[in-house]
C-alpha cells in the first residue's frame, strides 16, 4: 500500500513562489518609500537630516568675487517692467531637490556645500577640462545682465544676473564638428537635499540645449544675482539662464557639462513628457493642462501682463526655430 501524503494547508506549488526580481523591487520600493517618511518627518518635527544654517548669514568672497562684484552691466539687455524686490525672488523659488514650496528652499537649501565644487566639462571635445566657480571669474568675460525669467506655471519676475555666455566656455573647451547637443546635469545629495530621496522621480536632475541655442548670445551662465554671489536657493554656485525659455530648463547648481551629439533625456521631459516638451519656449499659444499661458502674474506685486512669444526675445532666437 503506498504513502498518501496529504499536503498542509500552508504548502503551495514551487511555481507559486514569487519571483526573486520581484520581491526585491518591493523590498527596494518599501526601502525608498520609508527614507522618504524618514525625511518628512525629520522636517516636520524640526529635526532636519543635517541642520539648516540662517539664509541670512553673509558668505565669505573669495578675492576673485570681491573683484567681480559689482559687475559692469551690459547695456544691450533691458527690461519692459520694474525689476522684482530682491527679497521676493529669495524667498519663491523651484527648488524640486529640496521641496515643493517655494517658500522652503530659502532655507532647506543653506544646508548644500556649494565649496569646493567643480564642474566637469567633457564629451565630443577637443580640450576637455573640470573647472571650479573662481575659475569662472578669472577666465570668462563676467558681466551683469538684465533678464525676464517666465515660470511654466505662470508667474514671472525681473532680475539683475551676474555672469557670462555659456557660449565663452564652450569656445574655450572647443566642440567637434559632430556635435549637435549640450547636456547639463546637477549635484545627487539625497540626503542633504531630501526632494531627491523621491526616488520615482529620474535624479540627479538633466536639462539640455541643442549646441545652437547654447551659443546664442542670450544663453547665460549665472554666477551671482542682485550684485552679490548666488545664494543657494538660487542654483549656487553655478546656473543655467535662458530668458526665452520656461523656467525649467534654467538648471540650478551644475556639476557637468557634456557635449554630445544626440539629443538627452531630460528631468521633467522625463516625468511629464505632455507637459514639459524638450524645446519649452515661451508661448502664449501652446496652451499648459494646468496653467493658462496667455497670462503672466509678476511675483511680488499685483502685475499681470500679457505673455510675449519667447517671452519678448524673439529678435535674438526666433530664427532657431524657423
Amino acid at each position: 500500500m503506498s504513502n498518501i501524503i496529504l499536503p498542509k494547508s500552508w504548502n503551495m506549488a514551487e511555481n507559486e513562489a514569487t519571483p526573486e526580481s520581484v520581491y526585491m523591487d518591493r523590498r527596494s520600493f518599501i526601502k525608498g518609500t520609508s527614507l522618504v517618511t524618514l525625511a518628512t518627518a525629520a522636517s516636520f518635527y524640526g529635526c532636519s537630516m543635517s541642520p539648516t544654517p540662517d539664509p541670512d548669514t553673509p558668505i565669505e568672497l573669495t578675492a576673485n568675487e570681491k573683484r567681480s562684484y559689482p559687475a559692469k552691466r551690459n547695456k544691450k539687455y533691458k527690461l519692459n517692467r520694474r525689476m522684482t524686490e530682491e527679497r521676493v525672488a529669495a524667498s519663491s523659488n523651484n527648488f524640486f531637490e529640496f521641496s515643493e514650496i517655494k517658500s522652503d528652499p530659502r532655507y532647506l537649501a543653506q544646508r548644500m556645500e556649494t565649496s569646493p565644487w567643480e564642474v566637469e566639462v567633457n564629451g565630443l571635445v577637443n580640450k576637455p577640462r573640470t573647472f571650479n566657480p573662481d575659475d569662472f571669474y578669472k577666465l570668462m568675460p563676467v558681466e551683469e545682465r538684465l533678464y525676464r525669467f517666465r515660470c511654466v506655471e505662470a508667474w514671472a519676475m525681473a532680475v539683475p544676473w551676474t555672469g557670462f555666455p555659456l557660449k565663452a566656455l564652450i569656445d574655450l573647451v572647443e566642440p567637434k564638428p559632430s556635435a549637435t547637443h549640450i547636456a547639463m546635469t546637477t549635484f545627487y545629495k539625497p540626503f542633504t537635499a531630501q526632494g531627491q530621496l523621491a526616488f520615482w522621480r529620474p535624479w540627479p536632475y538633466t536639462e539640455a540645449l541643442t549646441l545652437e541655442e547654447a551659443a546664442n548670445e542670450l544663453t547665460f551662465m549665472a554666477l551671482g544675482i542682485y550684485g552679490r554671489p548666488l545664494p543657494k536657493q538660487h542654483g549656487a554656485p553655478v546656473r543655467l539662464v535662458i530668458p526665452w525659455k520656461y523656467g525649467f530648463k534654467s538648471i540650478k547648481s551644475i556639476v557637468k557639462i557634456e557635449v554630445i551629439d544626440y539629443q538627452p533625456p531630460t528631468f521633467w521631459n522625463t516625468v511629464l513628457p505632455m507637459e514639459y516638451s524638450f524645446e519649452a519656449n515661451v508661448d502664449p499659444d501652446v496652451p499648459h493642462p494646468r496653467w493658462p499661458q496667455t497670462r503672466e502674474k509678476m511675483i511680488g506685486t499685483n502685475a499681470v501682463r500679457a505673455t510675449q512669444p519667447y517671452n519678448g526675445y524673439g529678435e535674438y532666437v526666433a530664427h532657431l526655430y524657423t
